[in-house]
């Protein structure tokens, strides 16, 4: 059985590791707030950047003369996985279960017969990655958010990845992040980036005005689709990415706001029964000295 002194120090040590998971917990819980606003304020001016880039390329997508980022390069041998994971831990099963999902896409290409390249944004999924896969990593990315995420960033890797697509390096561009739902639900996600995926035509004219049914309207365009999307299809690839960028960090706070809690409340648990066996502990060596008193004052 443990000592007085030896209870007493653990809980004065779980004592203080329960301040530093509330505190963390806070602080989470204030980044948070800004990280959901900036991912939620995003949402919009990406789906409709997507859903107005489908609209141009349903016409183009099969033309000869189309631009590379729709068209592709005929082949998918090589492809591309940016994964998003965070730079610190202490955020529950986040950037696990990023890693799990990358690393089941990894084997099932490779089984396929295709060359995978990783690009890891985070130090968490680069360290996880590299103990499986060091040779498939080819550039990472750390602490891109300090001291705060900007466009800046994204438009940086994007143009990491239109070199290696120029350079015939890659085929086909997957990222793999974190979807932000709630505080306590984040979704693992993979969203094709290159070559830019094509909806159903029907779907396409529905976006076309932002409303569904009725008659659609018809459109003339200068320059022509493609010249627009040869412009745009680029800069689509950084928005996207930022928008992968936002959810994910969005979703790295949650998971760390929700971990914090649970350590938090695990430590007063914890704390609770420490603090019983201590005062067990402490009753039971007065009784033993009161015994031992009480033993010797009858022997005299």
């Amino acid at each position: 059985m443990p000592s007085l002194k030896d209870l007493r120090i653990r809980i004065n040590s779980v004592k203080s590791t329960q301040k530093i998971t509330s505190a963390m917990k806070m602080v989470a819980a204030a980044k948070l707030r800004r990280a959901q606003e900036q991912a939620e304020a995003a949402r919009p001016y990406s789906e409709r950047m997507a859903r107005m880039l489908n609209s141009l390329a349903s016409g183009t997508a099969q033309s000869a003369g189309g631009p590379a980022l729709l068209a592709g390069t005929g082949k998918s041998d090589v492809h591309l996985i940016v994964v998003m994971t965070s730079d610190r831990g202490l955020c529950g099963g986040f950037n696990g279960s990023i890693v799990r999902g990358v690393r089941q896409r990894v084997r099932a290409l490779r089984q396929d017969g295709k060359e995978v390249k990783l690009l890891c944004v985070g130090r968490k999924g680069r360290d996880l990655l590299r103990r499986e896969f060091r040779s498939l990593i080819v550039d990472s990315y750390e602490d891109i958010a300090r001291p705060t995420l900007t466009f800046g960033v994204a438009k940086q890797i994007a143009d990491r990845i239109l070199q290696m697509f120029e350079g015939g390096e890659i085929d086909v561009c997957t990222v793999v992040y974190n979807q932000f739902r709630s505080v306590i639900s984040q979704v693992v996600t993979g969203e094709q980036l290159i070559p830019f995926s094509v909806e159903d035509a029907g779907e396409a004219k529905e976006t076309v005005d932002g409303a569904g049914g009725g008659p659609q309207g018809s459109y003339e365009f200068e320059p022509d689709e493609e010249g627009i999307l040869e412009d745009l299809l680029p800069r689509n690839l950084a928005v996207q990415i930022y928008h992968a960028l936002l959810e994910n960090a969005a979703s790295e706070h949650g998971a760390r706001m929700t971990a914090m809690d649970n350590a938090t409340r695990n430590a007063g648990e914890m704390i609770d029964r420490l603090t019983l066996t201590y005062n067990r502990t402490r009753q039971a060596v007065i009784t033993s000295e009161l015994i031992e008193i009480i033993s010797g004052a009858e022997a005299l």
